[in-house]
Parts: C-alpha cells; structure tokens; sequence
C-alpha cells in the first residue's frame, strides 16, 4: 500500500509514563506503522509526572512561545521533545505551566480527577494542531487514542478544515476504557468553542461532558473508530454503529489490521 503520513495524538505513552494498555499501545502503534514505512509524528501531553531528566526532554523554542485562549485566559504553549531509543521513535509533548506542571495525569494524588481537565484537553488538542501546522507537516490521518484527544476530531472537521495542513485528512479514534471518574464541568462546551466549532455543534450533547460524552463527540466527527481494549464502553460501541462510522475490533494482533483499516478510511488515489 501507498506510505502515508500519519499523525498519533496519544494521551500515554510508555514509557514516559506507567505501563497501561493505552500507554504501551502508544508506543506500539507508531513504532509498528514506522517500521511498516510510513511517515509519523506523535504527540503527548507532558504530565507532571514525567521526569524530563530520565526522558531527556528538551524544549523546542522554535514551536513554542505561541499563546493559546482557553476559558478567556491566556495559556502559554510549550514544546518539548524527546526520543524512545530502542523504538526510534520521537515524541513531542505539549506543556503549560497551567495546566500539566506540578501535576500528576488526569487524577490527583488523592486520586480525584481535576476540575479542569476538560480545559487541559482542548489546550492539548489546539496545542498539537497548531504545532503541526508550525512544522509545516501535512497528515493523511489523524489518530486519536484516549479521552484527551477527543476534542481533536471536531476541531478537525470543523475550526482547522480550511488549514492547508488538515484540509483532507481523515480521522481515526481509538476508544479505550473509562478513565475519567467525574464530568468535566459546566463550562466545558463554552472553552471548547473556537472558530467554526460553535456552541450550534455542541447543542446535542449534556451540559456537563463526562466520559461517555466525550466518547460521543469524537465519534461524530471521526472517519473511524477502533476498538482497542476488550472492555470498550458497549454504549460507545453502540454509537458508532448507529452512526455507521466503519469500526474496527479489538485485536491483540494490531499492526496489519490497523494499516489495512487506515487504508480503508483514506483510500490510494488513482
């Protein structure tokens, strides 16, 4: 099949952080579809609990600097970067003093989930697409994988789709199990609005946003969704078959299935 560029916004990726099915899957799946040929970058958030030592994270001044408005409030955004050796595979990360210095990932040391990872999440999403557009790097898909980058398809499908750097590219989400505990607050689908991503959009969904809901939004402006977990939200499940979204199921062996389905979502050209 034809190489293609594919960008991996992941919400964990080991060994940056603990081992979780999506964490080692974060560092599987761009390694394997890297080994295949194709062309990735990859992004994270730079969770508090990174040891940027250890991970020999730097900082690239030339994609940071840029000021991101969430919740009407001026967010510097930073960029890191660093490399998992043994996979060849470099990482970008996505900082702010704000919103991931200090802190652990989405739970508290008390193990509550903060109040505003909605706000974190949609800082992280507008944070990896204004660096790729910086990087001048044209994506034919879009993967998501976790709750963090759930936002992304909608920005994507809606505020980023006249970019140069998004105009054609298909989306793909990976759903895996709960792990948000609480919702992410009232005022979740007022930060969220941006550009052409207006409140209109979001008039289906509850108020309060929680994980499901979450799930829904990204599945409505995806071109794709993957199950990867065998415990996958069965009402999430259900959504994308009433959406008829193409669907693919969990797979312990993933690297063929999940090339031959990316080729299904964004076709060769003729």
């Amino acid at each position: 099949m034809a190489k293609k560029k594919i960008l991996f916004i992941n919400q964990e990726i080991s060994p940056y952080v603990p081992d979780t099915d999506m964490s080692v899957m974060g560092r599987a799946l761009p390694q394997a579809m890297q080994e295949k040929g194709h062309e990735i970058r990859t992004f994270m958030p730079k969770w508090g609990n990174i040891n940027e030592r250890r991970g020999q994270l730097h900082e690239v001044i030339r994609l940071s600097g840029m000021n991101l408005i969430i919740n009407d409030t001026d967010h510097p955004l930073i960029i890191k970067v660093a490399s998992i050796q043994q996979a060849r595979v470099q990482v970008y990360f996505i900082d702010n003093d704000d919103y991931f210095a200090r802190r652990q990932m989405e739970k508290d040391e008390m193990g509550n989930d903060y109040p505003d990872n909605g706000e974190r999440a949609i800082f992280f999403a507008r944070g990896v697409l204004e660096t790729v557009k910086k990087l001048r790097w044209v994506p034919d898909i879009i993967h998501c994988q976790g709750w963090m980058s759930a936002v992304v398809p909608l920005y994507i499908k809606t505020a980023y789709h006249d970019e140069p750097s998004f105009a054609n590219t298909k989306v793909v989400t990976s759903l895996f199990t709960k792990t948000l505990n609480k919702d992410l607050g009232s005022n979740f689908k007022q930060c969220v609005e941006f550009r052409e991503a207006t409140a209109d959009l979001l008039a289906p969904y509850n108020d309060n946003f929680d994980f499901e809901e979450m799930g829904k939004l990204a599945i409505d402006y995806s071109d794709g969704v993957v199950l990867a977990a065998a415990d996958v939200n069965q009402a999430l499940i259900d959504h994308t078959n009433e959406k008829a979204i193409p669907m693919l199921p969990y797979l312990e062996d993933f690297a063929d299935a999940y090339e031959s389905f990316y080729n299904i979502i964004c076709p060769e050209e003729e």
